[in-house]
């Protein structure tokens, strides 16, 4: 018998990681009616074990039972099985196998799990799988309404094994299958650390880890050497991690004795304040924070903390709104409950999590889903819509807003006209035509070009161009695989070469991204790739900006 149990974003598990468990059922008792209620759930396990027309395993009526208890709660509240506490410890422990995505559940029966981010440099991520993508089938079977559970049940296997994924992505007319070979997965947080030119730095964290405020100081430190005077902190699609790692990373942008983040719980206990503390890395000068709706958690902690204590320039899309912190108490077998004991509240008073209904949860996730794709992106929209309830004031007496989500300062919509986003150019990102024609050309070429640029990685970032064969190589792929460049266009075929002349220099920036990444992991990848990122370049005309800012606290 399938038991439908909830489940939740994996990375946001651990947002807390003070762990408690083996703690005594007794002592969460709190009347005399908790006893009561206990008793007639007793006595109704016991009249179905007893009287059941058939045998039921046990194990199944209390598994049902909890899943049934969970839906009365909050969407972040979960069960995890005995047999699934394993694989959840073993991801935490520094890798795992599978394929290398987060992903969030279906929100209801009829639809689909929408992966929210994937692993740098791992299966998902090299074969050119998205955040955005959906899920529709695993294995030539439909995904559709599958939970958490069994999702992850049919995408984990034994490293070197393969398993196919059909997903449905925005802008690609028809679902789009990817044959993954399984892998351990590499859980290093910090994805890149550059300086985008003589002054400016830029760091992206995938994930906050148990390692991620020990690399984010190795990383400050390297391009405070470099000559950086202002930060990029890349928080995008970071979907959180553990608490005490982002509370590290804005602690080393922030002058000791502010408050970084607070949580409040119906226990005492769970009343927490982390303050910053003296001696931070980079604590005066400017910093932009850059974020977008797939960043969660422990980024909104970092982002919160930033905007609020006037310290950074936030900037892009308004965050995803998780501010339900969990506690996991063991069970007699093993099995955790995972529960929501606090919330969390940025230094201003903000809650930040979106609103929710005790046991509406499908409502939940399916208005997330249509924040997440269909918002509203002008501030103007927002400032209207927005109660006084809603409104907070910083340090410095600017106003932020509370309710789903941080709001950035400066807000980047999804729809930049920048020359990346030409309809050319999103055809060949939709289609992943850049993705598959790299994987295909390399693994032809991969031992001429290790030979020529093993351990010249920064020569091939600052060198390296796309030549005529690999220009005609790239439209000969995309060809075989349905995209035709013709002189006249037409309905079946709407691009001349014309237009491909025009995005040469893009396609090209495209080409060699993934290409560095394939040679040198995506530590080479973001370099190339930011030149041409339409949410990088807006950022860097934001300075003075961000300068402002940073002179209001000195």
């Amino acid at each position: 018998m399938h038991i439908t149990k909830r489940h939740f974003l994996p990375a946001l598990l651990f947002l807390v990681v003070g762990v408690v468990l083996g703690m005594k059922l007794d002592s969460v008792y709190s009347t005399d009616d908790t006893f009561e209620q206990l008793k007639k759930l007793e006595d109704a396990f016991l009249v179905i074990d007893r009287q059941y027309v058939e045998a039921m395993d046990p194990k199944v009526m209390a598994e049902s039972a909890i899943s049934g208890m969970l839906e009365a709660l909050d969407p972040h509240s979960t069960f995890i099985s005995a047999e699934e506490v394993a694989d959840v410890q073993e991801g935490y422990r520094g890798s795992f196998g599978g394929i290398g995505i987060w992903f969030e559940p279906a929100a209801a029966p009829e639809d689909t799990a929408k992966v929210t981010s994937t692993i740098p440099d791992g299966p998902s991520e090299v074969l050119g799988i998205m955040a955005g993508d959906r899920i529709v089938a695993i294995d030539d079977s439909s995904a559709i309404g599958m939970n958490s559970n069994a999702i992850q049940k049919r995408l984990k296997g034994p490293v070197g094994t393969q398993v196919k994924m059909t997903v449905k992505r925005r802008g690609a007319t028809d679902p789009i299958d990817y044959v993954i070979t399984r892998g351990r997965i590499p859980l290093y947080s910090i994805d890149s650390a550059y300086m985008i030119d003589d002054q400016t730095g830029y760091i992206r964290i995938g994930r906050f880890a148990m390692s991620t405020h020990k690399e984010f100081v190795e990383k400050l430190q390297a391009l405070k050497a470099q000559g950086m005077q202002r930060l990029v902190l890349d928080l995008r699609d970071n979907p959180g991690g553990i608490k005490r790692a982002a509370v590290g990373v804005a602690d080393e942008l922030l002058k000791g004795g502010g408050t970084i983040v607070y949580t409040k719980g119906r226990n005492p206990q769970e009343n927490e304040v982390d303050h910053s503390t003296p001696g931070g890395l980079f604590e005066s000068q400017p910093v932009i924070l850059l974020v977008n709706q797939n960043s969660a958690s422990g980024s909104e902690i970092v982002a919160g903390a930033l905007q609020d204590q006037d310290r950074a320039l936030v900037v892009g899309r308004r965050t995803f709104g998780k501010a339900l912190v969990q506690r996991p108490f063991s069970l007699s077998d093993g099995s955790i409950l995972q529960i929501t004991v606090s919330r969390y509240y940025t230094p201003s008073g903000r809650l930040i999590q979106t609103p929710y209904k005790a046991g509406h949860i499908k409502e939940y996730y399916e208005r997330k889903f249509a924040t997440l794709e269909e918002a509203t992106f002008d501030p103007n929209t927002y400032l209207h819509d927005i109660p006084d309830s809603l409104k907070y004031t910083t340090v410095h007496g600017r106003t932020v807003f509370g309710g789903g989500g941080v709001m950035p300062d400066f807000v980047i919509a999804p729809d930049s006209t920048l020359p990346v986003y030409s309809p050319l150019v999103r055809v060949v990102r939709a289609r992943g035509l850049d993705v598959g024609f790299v994987r295909d050309w390399f693994s032809r070429h991969e031992t001429g070009l290790r030979n020529r640029w093993t351990g010249r990685r920064n020569e091939f970032i600052r060198t390296y161009a796309v030549d005529e064969a690999l220009w005609k190589d790239f439209w000969r792929y995309s060809a075989e695989n349905g995209l035709n460049l013709v002189d006249t266009p037409t309905d079946k075929d709407p691009f001349t070469r014309s237009d491909a002349g025009a995005d040469r220099e893009i396609l090209e920036t495209l080409i060699k991204a993934r290409l560095g990444q394939r040679l040198f992991r995506s530590d080479a990848a973001y370099p190339i790739y930011n030149k041409i990122d339409p949410e990088i370049i807006e950022t860097m005309k934001l300075w003075d900006k961000a300068g402002k800012l940073a002179a209001i606290g000195q």
